[in-house]
């Protein structure tokens, strides 16, 4: 361990003298607590409701884990370091790291974590207690050298979404943190020698010290696990939370009497059985490895579990959302948003499980915003509304999955399809935001989203006698369905003399030279004819438009031109022109940047490929490659990401390999759900989210 490691405590301290316990820590309130990078390789959860913590994986360690529910972070991290007695590294910083699926129907993760120089080996195995709330994490060191080395546990709580006002102490040889709403209690199956707790960035911190106590502030724990590598190798440690430390320390407890095979064997199982009840694995998944499985997983544990239905974006932060510079406390992925949501909904109906989109649909409803009929933006799991603008494509999507999930009867049909029909006829098709949030106008995504809307409302109002509602929706329906091409198809554009889908119009005139600031970094001034996204193909995969419409031919050549990206992982798409929501020309993380800057770039999604796949299945083309792009687009842990890399710097060098995952949200439900309906969809021969109520009516007839 002579190489330039990671320093973790002064030279002073090298030969941990204790300093004397039983006081509280100096120098709070501690250097302010930031998240972690969002793209994880591994995510895991009981199945059972009554163990209500998730927890996530990276770079060899265990970070954000969550409680007591999913939009929740309640730790940062918790990893290992080791010591030679002269130098302490992290294992997150010193070590060759592995990650590995143990089961390709349980999302149960083991990480191998190995010095460079090869003078010792950590390896461990988490599960979650499926009857507590309590992450149990097996740990292996292996001492590969003549050395005396020890091992240290680092722990970095975060509760309650804010790691700014925890407290800690030492109690009864256990770790315990807390603040006014939660605790967390970390045991170990052979005990915590010199335990500590002190404040990040502070010599309180540093090992060596034994500090009783620490808080309130940004608070950090460490303590020496008795394993020596050789004769001593194996422990386990069980972090568990609970309302006050009492709980915390006895939940933790619980779970360590049990044991961990116990709790393993026990997780592996509920997973098995509700694999089981699903539909059989298409054919066309069956040369992706663990893709299909990991992530049908992925989206039935980014369920909460105490509001149920509420399914998250991501149980993660990325860039500038994980520094808490921009919402303070960190949110954007872990919440609810109606669209996201969709996406899960469908795919959980076509894969089998009915219950779990019939408790989608259910929080939307239950959400939905009176008296006007129109849903949040985003919300919080518990419902309660977060970020306040409004997308007519969240409107309008739940009420196609309503007619997907058949629910046809008169309360649903009263008290929410139709207020939000209406609601979408007063006000669309010009919607304040579409897709990609952050611009108003003439979207043909939103519009077919709209149409399907308006389409699937009407059947659901016949079906209860309203035939006033019904004529009168579809009447605009038809209306938007035959304006859309002229409200955002220009003729006169740079990319093409024939006619091609905008991502929008400001005005609904796409022969216009109208410009806007395209946001993040771009033109404060893009003209609209010059801005393309691949969203055009909602009008055909929601079957408002046919495949081989004249238009949408030559959007498909012109979108493939100005935004598709070659990978050695497949082909993949950017959002829109000039979009920069992504990381910078060295990676470094997104953030809010001026107008005209081009500090960021938006890399290339997962999700087109998807989409993309849908669109060729109607084509009467085979859509594989662009399911094993999808598969090849995931990390070690089989997690799927928002973005990947492009060809844009600093794709190519070392660590930043084109058509793999960037920093962006890691695991993201909305890939995930593409991946399994994509496959479906190939097996079926058609797109198996398509509304046949909607298609009927305009492509099919």
């Amino acid at each position: 361990m002579s190489r330039p490691v990671t320093i973790l405590i002064a030279l002073a301290l090298l030969a941990f003298p204790a300093v004397a316990a039983a006081q509280p820590a100096p120098g709070g309130p501690g250097e302010k607590a930031v998240w972690t990078e969002a793209d994880k390789d591994g995510f895991g959860t009981s199945h059972t409701l009554s163990s209500k913590v998730w927890h996530t994986l990276d770079d060899g360690r265990l970070t954000e884990v969550y409680y007591p529910n999913l939009g929740t972070p309640a730790v940062r991290d918790l990893q290992l370091a080791v010591s030679d007695g002269q130098t302490v590294e992290r294992e997150s910083s010193a070590t060759r790291q592995r990650v590995k699926l143990l089961d390709p129907k349980s999302l149960s993760y083991r990480q191998v974590n190995t010095d460079r120089d090869g003078l010792y080996r950590i390896t461990k195995t988490y599960t979650t207690d499926p009857a507590r709330s309590t992450v149990l994490i097996r740990v292996r060191f292996e001492n590969l050298s003549g050395h005396r080395l020890r091992l240290f546990v680092l722990h970095d709580p975060a509760l309650s979404n804010n790691g700014d006002d925890d407290s800690a102490a030492t109690r009864d040889g256990a770790l315990v943190a807390w603040d006014a709403d939660a605790a967390a209690a970390l045991v170990s199956s052979s005990g915590l020698r010199d335990p500590s707790n002190g404040f990040l960035g502070t010599p309180s911190a540093e090992i060596g010290q034994t500090y009783d106590s620490a808080g309130p502030g940004n608070v950090v724990q460490t303590a020496r696990l008795p394993l020596d590598g050789h004769r001593h190798r194996e422990l386990t440690l069980a972090l568990g939370f609970g309302a006050d430390g009492a709980k915390a320390l006895s939940t933790a407890r619980a779970s360590l009497k049990r044991g961990f095979t116990g709790a393993s064997s026990a997780y592996d199982r509920g997973w098995h059985r509700w694999l089981g009840s699903l539909r059989d694995r298409p054919a066309s998944a069956a040369r992706l490895g663990p893709a299909y499985w990991v992530s049908l997983l992925v989206l039935a544990a980014s369920e909460d579990k105490t509001f149920r239905g509420a399914g998250v974006a991501s149980p993660s932060m990325p860039w500038a959302w994980g520094q808490l510079t921009i919402d303070d406390p960190s949110d954007a992925y872990h919440l609810v948003w109606s669209r996201d949501l969709y996406e899960v909904g469908t795919t959980l109906l076509a894969a089998g499980d009915r219950a779990g989109a019939g408790r989608a649909l259910s929080f939307l409803f239950d959400r939905q915003q009176k008296p006007d009929g129109s849903f949040p933006q985003n919300s919080l799991v518990d419902g309660t509304q977060r970020w306040e603008n409004l997308q007519l494509d969240e409107v309008a999507f739940p009420l196609v999955l309503a007619w997907q999930l058949r629910r046809f009867d008169a309360s649903t049909y009263t008290q929410h399809v139709k207020p939000a029909a209406d609601f979408i006829a007063a006000n669309g098709p010009l919607t304040p935001q579409e897709r990609w949030e952050n611009q108003e106008g003439y979207s043909p995504a939103t519009i077919a989203a709209e149409i399907a809307g308006l389409v699937s409302a009407a059947d659901i109002a016949r079906r209860n006698g309203d035939d006033a509602s019904a004529t009168a929706w579809l009447a605009t329906a038809d209306d938007w369905q035959s304006k859309v091409e002229a409200w955002t198809a220009t003729s006169n554009g740079p990319y093409s003399p024939r006619p091609y889908y905008l991502r929008l119009t400001k005005d609904q005139n796409p022969q216009a030279g109208t410009t806007y600031s395209i946001g993040d970094g771009g033109p404060s001034a893009a003209d609209q004819r010059s801005v393309v996204d691949p969203s055009y193909l909602e009008l055909v995969r929601l079957g408002v438009k046919r495949f081989d419409d004249p238009t949408i031919l030559n959007t498909v050549k012109v979108v493939d031109r100005q935004l598709a990206v070659d990978t050695p992982n497949g082909r993949f798409w950017h959002r829109f022109s000039f979009d920069g929501y992504g990381e910078g020309r060295d990676g470094s993380p997104w953030g809010i940047s001026d107008p005209d800057t081009f500090k960021t770039i938006g890399r290339v999604w997962p999700i087109f490929a998807g989409e993309r796949g849908e669109y060729e299945l109607l084509a009467g083309r085979s859509a594989k490659r662009q399911l094993t792009a999808m598969a090849k687009s995931a990390n070690e842990g089989w997690m799927i990401p928002e973005q990947v890399w492009d060809d844009n710097p600093p794709s190519g060098e070392p660590g930043f390999e084109p058509g793999e995952g960037t920093f962006s949200a890691t695991p993201l439900a909305w890939s995930h759900a593409q991946l399994v309906r994509l496959a479906l969809s190939i097996d079926a021969g058609r797109p198996v989210e398509q509304p046949e109520i909607v298609a009927r009516r305009y492509v099919s007839r």
